[in-house]
């Protein structure tokens, strides 16, 4: 469990002011200038150090990806994105970040741009974020009026932070769609190779980082990498914001240890499981984009990138989704599968189709208008979706249903055989509230 003296987001809740007063006496800028006199090639060995995982939901390297940035100019500005387009469903912990400790982000851009020899950020909200662009906004002009950024600033190293609202598509949260809307084109993903650390924003050298990955940049170089690597577990260290949703007592945010486990996490923070943890039927572990896991094999798990892989599924964003026995399981992924046919840009050929065709067959299964060998066509049909699409969403459409299938077969067999039964019963449709 995580001690309070080594929480990083100290105003996750809102409880003093945002502003930069009080931001200051949180500790934000403290001895900036002196980080960034110690180097680019320092900045980048320490968060490399430190073990800091993005925490977008891919888990690479943070300072590995800085790395990659070109280490002599050829003439072309280098560009810091950070990719506050927090989309995936369960997921809230950027907003608070965004609402609550703007300074730390602030600050993480300026550090995170210095090492990698950019001159200006991109920070990229989504579209439904109004409140918490609002609220950007005035700690980016605070920090511009006080000179902390800006062309002539008290730190010695010009830098701009802009702040560009997008209109609300998730396809926006893929790095590389994101560029293209920031360029003022349709958000669709590009081909790569070329990848952003040589051709991004603007056909320039680019890195996109999500908030909290740049926020907690000032923290460990101020504290040293050997502090935040000597919290959690082998490769997978730190602190951690999890966002704990559904049917739990008390669903929250809370910043823990990388590694606690699940029971840990609800236990002390969320007053346990609605109806007790007999009651847990499965849970999401990482945004709705992850496999569910079945109740026997999460309780006790870490939740950590590793652990949660090996139970085919994954930490992505730490948006963990608690479902108990109440849960229409099948009604539930049904209601995934049409978020993601939604939100599909079109570009792909198994994405375009597949996403319609298994939210279509997934509507029948959750009335029981389906034949039980249908299943594995459904099953078939993922695997010809997933790993067959320029980015991530034909995955992310596909696991969702895979790990229903792997783990809850039965479920759908039962709803058919129901609605053989009694063809003329009103179907279940959605999740359980």
């Amino acid at each position: 469990m995580l001690h309070d003296r080594d929480r990083i987001f100290t105003n996750l809740y809102g409880r003093q002011s945002t502003g930069l007063k009080e931001a200051l006496k949180r500790g934000n800028w403290d001895g900036t200038k002196f980080l960034l006199e110690k180097g680019r090639d320092w900045i980048i060995n320490e968060m490399k150090a430190s073990g800091l995982r993005g925490r977008g939901g891919a888990g690479f390297s943070t300072g590995l990806k800085w790395s990659f940035m070109p280490k002599q100019s050829d003439g072309r500005p280098h560009y810091l994105v950070v990719n506050a387009d927090e989309s995936e469903p369960g997921t809230c912990k950027d907003r608070e970040i965004l609402r609550h400790d703007p300074h730390l982000l602030i600050e993480g851009c300026m550090l995170a741009s210095f090492a990698m020899s950019a001159h200006a950020a991109y920070v990229y909200l989504r579209g439904e974020y109004i409140a918490e662009r609002i609220a950007l906004q005035k700690a980016v002009d605070e920090a511009y009026e006080a000179k902390l950024v800006g062309k002539d600033n008290i730190h010695g190293y010009p830098f701009d932070i802009y702040v560009h609202h997008g209109a609300g598509a998730y396809i926006c949260g893929e790095e590389t769609a994101l560029l293209e809307s920031l360029e003022g084109k349709k958000g669709m993903p590009r081909l790569k190779p070329p990848f952003p650390a040589n051709m991004g924003l603007y056909g320039c050298p680019t890195t996109v980082n999500n908030v909290e990955s740049i926020a907690v940049a000032g923290t460990i170089l101020r504290r040293g990498a050997a502090w935040f690597s000597g919290i959690g577990r082998p490769n997978n260290v730190g602190t951690k914001l999890f966002c704990v949703s559904g049917h739990v007592n008390k669903p929250c945010n809370v910043e823990e240890a990388m590694g606690l486990t699940f029971r840990e996490l609800i236990d002390e923070h969320c007053g346990g499981i609605r109806g007790g943890w007999d009651n847990l039927l499965a849970v999401i572990p990482g945004g709705v984009s992850v496999p569910l896991v079945p109740a026997h094999e999460i309780i006790d798990a870490p939740m950590d990138f590793d652990t949660l892989r090996g139970l085919r599924s994954g930490l992505g964003t730490a948006a963990v989704i608690v479902m108990d026995k109440s849960t229409d399981l099948v009604g539930a992924i049904a209601r995934i599968s049409a978020f993601y046919k939604h939100e599909s840009c079109g570009q792909c050929t198994p994405c375009r189709e597949g996403t319609g065709w298994m939210w279509r067959v997934m509507t029948r299964m959750a009335e029981g208008r389906a034949q039980k060998r249908e299943i594995d066509l459904l099953l078939d049909v993922t695997t010809r979706v997933e790993g067959h699409t320029i980015c991530a969403l034909g995955d992310a459409a596909a696991w969702p249903i895979q790990g229903l299938i792997r783990h809850f077969r039965h479920e759908i067999e039962k709803r058919i055989d129901d609605y053989a039964a009694n063809p003329h019963s009103d179907p279940v449709l959605v999740a359980a509230e």
